[in-house]
C-alpha cells in the first residue's frame, strides 16, 4: 500500500523517550530522520502530537474540564513548535498550523494552505487538536487527515499493532494483521476514540498501528510498508 499523502500522530510520552515528561532530543531526532528520507522520496507528511509529555490533566478533579483541556491543547502547540525545530536542523521545511490564534508562533488553520504546503514538501504540524473542548487528539487528527484528504492515518504507539486483549497483561494476546474499524468498536479494542473512528468511517481513511520503538518503523510506515496492524475503513 502506497501512500502519498499521510498523517503521523506522535503521542506526547513518546517525545520524552525514557525521561517520561519534557523531551529527549536524541528520540524527537531520530524521528526527524525516518520523517526526512520519506519526505525526500516525495511522501506527503502532516504531523499531530499529543501533549501528555506536559499535561494530563483529566485526571485532577480539581481543574474544570474546559479549562483542563485549553491546557492540553497549548501544551501540543509547544511540543509542535519544539519537534519542528528538530526537524528544520535535519534539512526539512515546516510550517505550524493551529485553529486559534498563538500571536506570530503559528498560523491559523486553512485546508488550502495546508495542502499548498504539503505538495511543495512542507512537513505540516497540525497543533491546538481541533480548538474545542472535549475532543480527544485522536478526533483532532482524524479530522484534519479528512480536511487534507489524507491516505492513511499513522499512530506510532508504544506497541506494535492491534490485539484482541492488553499484550502487556496477556502472553497469550493475538496480534492482528487487519481489521475494521467496525470490528475494533464491536470489540472494543481501544485503537482511536469514537468520535474518530466515526470520521475515519465516513471519510474512508485507513489507520495504521506500529511501534515507535522499532527500528526504521516510521520511515517504513510511511512508505507503506506497516509491520503492525491496518485498520480499515471500508
Amino acid at each position: 500500500m502506497k501512500n502519498k499523502r499521510v498523517m503521523l500522530k506522535l503521542s506526547g510520552e513518546a517525545l520524552a523517550g525514557e525521561k517520561k515528561t519534557g523531551y529527549d532530543e536524541d528520540t524527537v531526532r531520530a524521528v526527524a530522520v525516518q520523517v526526512k528520507k520519506a519526505v525526500d522520496a516525495g511522501i506527503e507528511v502532516g504531523i499531530v502530537t499529543g501533549g501528555g509529555n506536559f499535561w494530563r490533566g483529566r485526571s485532577s478533579k480539581a481543574i474544570d474540564r474546559t479549562k483542563a483541556d485549553q491546557i492540553g491543547m497549548l501544551a501540543t502547540v509547544m511540543n509542535c513548535i519544539y519537534v519542528s525545530e528538530i526537524f528544520r536542523s535535519e534539512g526539512m521545511k515546516t510550517k505550524i498550523m493551529t485553529p486559534f490564534a498563538v500571536g506570530a508562533m503559528t498560523e491559523l488553520f486553512s485546508k488550502d494552505k495546508a495542502v499548498r504546503a504539503l505538495e511543495k514538501g512542507t512537513v505540516v504540524f497540525f497543533a491546538g487538536g481541533t480548538g474545542h473542548p472535549f475532543f480527544s487528539t485522536d478526533t483532532g487528527v482524524a479530522l484534519r487527515a479528512a480536511e487534507i484528504d489524507a491516505d492513511m492515518i499513522l499512530l506510532a504507539k508504544s506497541v506494535d499493532g492491534v490485539y484482541d486483549s492488553d499484550p502487556k497483561k496477556n502472553p497469550d494476546a493475538k496480534r492482528f494483521d487487519r481489521i475494521s474499524i467496525q470490528e475494533v468498536l464491536d470489540r472494543k479494542l481501544e485503537v482511536v476514540d469514537l468520535t474518530a473512528s466515526v470520521i475515519c468511517m465516513e471519510n474512508h481513511i485507513p489507520l495504521a498501528v506500529f511501534s515507535l520503538n522499532e527500528k526504521d518503523g516510521i520511515e517504513n510506515a510511511l512508505r507503506g510498508k506497516v509491520n503492525g496492524t491496518i485498520v480499515t475503513a471500508d
